[in-house]
């Protein structure tokens, strides 16, 4: 069993003792806290919190109890049911919503589920505000309502409509365009809320021709619900017998947009965001934001549409915060997360997917020839795990210390660049492990790169 706490939420498997795995108990627990955060945060308001879960096998049990417990808190619920994390963020924003809770462990197996909070503004928490719902949690410094006092409860199902209607008010979607192209799509939504959200995407988009496979949101996963290319084998197949123009995968949660050319390759989840983002540049002139292990190809295509790139440190609250303050117009992460926002600042694949097809539809391209507008790069991904007598700290200075003569970032972790390669050191938070991503221009000097660094790091702790 695990149970991992950390500032955007907690998640867990089901089952097990208290405060191992995700038990009915803890559910109340973390909740209560993040209601009595929001009651500092909100002094003398009535509190009113948006639930929304995605299609998980626990879904239903975790929702109840954390709906109940919100109303023992005093806050008035709205759930709004099978969702997508995105519907979920715009939900809150449009309802005036004190914050908001998603019941989903996105990209992890089914015995997996968590909650993931929001601020009223529809966004995750800031690390300050994560760190404090952690405090009040772990001193139980909570207290429940008197009867009088309960929240109350309400239900919409709505929510996935008004979030396609504003997709599709967006002046860069052309549904029109769309239609016109007479386009054949297969869609794979992992039996997650990605088969309630996108089939019906697609039809306000006017794609007639569309193939679903696993779009029954029963919560069972037909297969790893990480959208990677390994996991992609029956989409592709689809994809080529069906003789269709492009698939689309997202996770369970649908915040990730992975794609699928009319070949039965996958685009590559680095460049869902690379794709999208050319697209708003040649519309709009502006910065871009991604994260610091997401792929330099954004950098490239920015600086050559006039603007200005900036990496963040890893994680969608990071990526939010730079985008806000440096004024980008598209932005997100390289697992196939867009942040476009004019409808949100949060990883959407409703807006990826609309935003994707109307550039393929305008370029007149296939969709491999769209992709090879764009420069290849390629990321080897490596772990190494440390015992906690280790003392990684020490280890990664000494990596900085025999690397200084080179351009360095050290925001999270350190990122050593090397002329058009780059390399990416970085300590997990919830695992014992430090990632090593690397990226080249050719997949054997990425990998080559990163067994380089692997070495160094084993030399120094031998040394030490």
């Amino acid at each position: 069993m695990a149970l991992i706490k950390s500032i955007s939420g907690i998640r867990g498997t089901i089952g097990g003792q208290q405060g191992t795995g995700l038990t009915p108990v803890d559910l109340v627990k973390f909740t209560a806290a993040y209601a009595t955060f929001l009651m500092e945060s909100n002094p003398g308001k009535k509190l009113s919190v948006v639930v929304g879960r995605d299609a998980r096998i626990s879904g239903s049990m975790v929702n109840n109890v954390v709906v109940g417990t919100l109303m023992g808190m005093g806050a008035d619920v709205l759930d709004i049911g099978l969702t997508t994390t995105p519907t979920a963020e715009i939900a809150v924003v449009e309802e005036h919503a004190s914050g908001g809770i998603i019941l989903t462990a996105s990209h992890n197996p089914k015995q997996w589920n968590a909650l993931k909070l929001l601020n009223a503004k529809g966004e995750f928490l800031s690390s300050i505000d994560g760190i404090r719902v952690l405090e009040i949690s772990e001193k139980a410094d909570f207290s429940f309502a008197e009867v009088g006092n309960l929240g109350n409860y309400r239900k919409d199902d709505s929510y996935i409509q008004k979030h396609i209607d504003k997709v599709l008010a967006l002046p860069l979607v052309d549904a029109e365009a769309i239609g016109k192209a007479d386009l054949r799509v297969v869609i794979d939504a992992v039996n997650s809320t990605g088969g309630l959200a996108i089939p019906a995407l697609l039809k306000a988009l006017n794609v007639r021709k569309v193939d679903q496979l696993y779009c029954e949101p029963t919560g069972h996963f037909p297969h790893n619900p990480e959208p990677l290319p390994e996991h992609l084998g029956d989409i592709c197949d689809v994809v080529v017998k069906n003789k269709a123009d492009l698939g689309f995968v997202v996770d369970p949660d649908v915040d990730r947009l992975a794609i699928i050319n009319e070949i039965g390759e996958p685009f590559g989840e680095e460049y869902t965001l690379v794709a999208v983002a050319d697209y708003i540049l040649q519309h709009h002139k502006g910065n871009t934001v991604s994260n610091l292990s997401s792929t330099q190809a954004l950098k490239v295509i920015t600086e050559k549409a006039g603007g200005e790139y900036f990496a963040s440190a890893v994680g969608e609250v990071n990526v939010v915060e730079m985008m806000k303050a440096k004024g980008a117009v598209i932005g997100g992460e390289g697992n196939g997360g867009i942040i476009y926002p004019d409808i949100h600042y949060g990883r959407d694949a409703l807006v990826g997917i609309a935003l994707f097809l109307t550039y393929l539809v305008k370029s007149g391209k296939k969709c491999s020839a769209l992709r090879d507008l764009y420069p290849d790069y390629y990321i080897s991904k490596n772990k190494i795990e440390f015992s906690p007598e280790m003392d990684v700290e020490k280890i990664l200075k000494a990596i900085v210390e025999k690397y200084k003569s080179h351009p360095m970032t050290t925001i999270d972790g350190i990122k050593i660049h090397f002329d058009n390669e780059w390399v990416h050191l970085r300590r997990s938070n919830t695992e014992p492990i430090v990632r090593i991503y690397a990226e080249s221009d050719m997949l054997a000097k990425a990998d080559n790169l990163a067994k380089k660094i692997l070495n160094d790091f084993k030399e120094i702790l031998k040394d030490n």
